[in-house]
């Protein structure tokens, strides 16, 4: 065991639902201490910096069940089994703006939340945005929003972005 690192004695999983599970592991710790972790597991995701020819930043505003309200927020979504990051960015930026990339770029990546959950975030930016739109489930309800660069501090300053995933994907690409 290197050092910080905690070996699983036992793993249970008492939930398994469509989009999470969660896992129960009993550790030990270095020290010898044992303790228990609640893991929620969820599949690798992306999310997207879109701009498109003018500069705008392409958001998208969208009710989130969990906060309870909707939120403005940068396209994201999860990869799919058999795809590759960089396919599953070109296939949410389609499903949720309508437009394909031009060109990808890798930003940077980051764990959502690792205290507790498995999910890791590739960061895109896209560029040479051409409409071709592809229609998937739960995106009928999106709206997209352009937003210029300019107006991005003002909107976190305000809450009007307040997603931990647009926060880390806008300082990642410098906004």
């Amino acid at each position: 065991m290197s050092a910080g690192e905690e070996r699983v004695l036992d793993s249970r999983q008492p939930y398994c639902g469509r989009a999470i599970s969660v896992r129960v592991d009993s550790v030990v710790k270095p020290g010898g201490v044992k303790t228990t972790r609640e893991v929620v597991e969820h599949v690798d995701c992306v999310v997207l910096l879109p701009v498109d020819p003018d500069g705008s930043i392409l958001m998208v505003r969208q009710y989130r069940h969990a906060a309870g309200k909707v939120l403005l927020e940068l396209p994201a979504g999860s990869i799919d089994p058999g795809e590759t990051p960089e396919q599953a960015a070109a296939r949410e930026l389609r499903e949720e703006t309508g437009c394909a990339p031009g060109r990808l770029k890798k930003i940077g990546g980051f764990y959502a939340a690792p205290g507790y959950l498995t999910e890791y975030l590739h960061c895109f930016r896209a560029s040479g945005l051409v409409r071709s739109p592809l229609v998937a489930e739960d995106t009928d309800e999106i709206e997209v929003v352009p937003v210029r660069p300019s107006e991005i501090q003002g909107l976190v300053a305000s809450g009007g972005i307040c997603d931990s995933k647009t926060l880390a994907g806008l300082r990642m690409a410098g906004l």
